[in-house]
């Protein structure tokens, strides 16, 4: 340090206004380019995420509203009283569809179909919805033949 101050001291005086104005205009924009900069990006970068958030929050309470309309215009059956099994049963017989495997979890049913068309699943699942069954979760795969899926796993619960 004390040898910096001796050749800082050796300079002529108008050399000495350019280093310490050199100086500053490094500290300057070391400031600008290590500090300002990157939170001014990050509080742009924010104020999107925020303004993406409040556009999707406002969709969807739009649209949920639109849903729970809908379900109400369509007269879904408030819940379902019956047997899960006996109505899977009879809705999948009435769409072509052959159950390989049911197992009943207390107020919920897994269901297992290997092979069956994909519209004729999606008729399955709508006209059991439209009795008031609320299909909890699906794992649907494809088959080795065209137009065919298995259902690795159907979860039907009471509305």
């Amino acid at each position: 340090m004390n040898m910096l101050k001796q050749k800082f001291s050796q300079l002529t005086e108008r050399e000495q206004r350019l280093v310490i104005i050199s100086a500053v205009v490094v500290v300057v924009g070391m400031f600008y380019w290590l500090v300002w900069a990157p939170l001014n990006h990050a509080i742009e970068r924010d104020q999107k995420a925020v303004i993406a958030q409040k556009t999707l929050l406002s969709w969807v309470q739009k649209n949920a509203n639109r849903a729970m309309q809908l379900r109400a215009a369509q007269g879904v059956v408030a819940g379902f009283n019956g047997s899960l099994a006996q109505a899977a049963n009879q809705t999948a017989a009435r769409a072509n569809i052959a159950i390989a495997r049911m197992q009943p979890q207390g107020d919920e049913l897994q269901v297992w179909v290997d092979q069956a068309s994909f519209n004729d699943v999606l008729d399955w699942l709508k006209s059991m919805e439209e009795m008031g069954i609320s299909i909890l979760d699906v794992d649907i795969a494809e088959s080795d033949a065209p137009g065919e899926v298995k259902i690795r796993r159907l979860k039907l619960g009471k509305l």
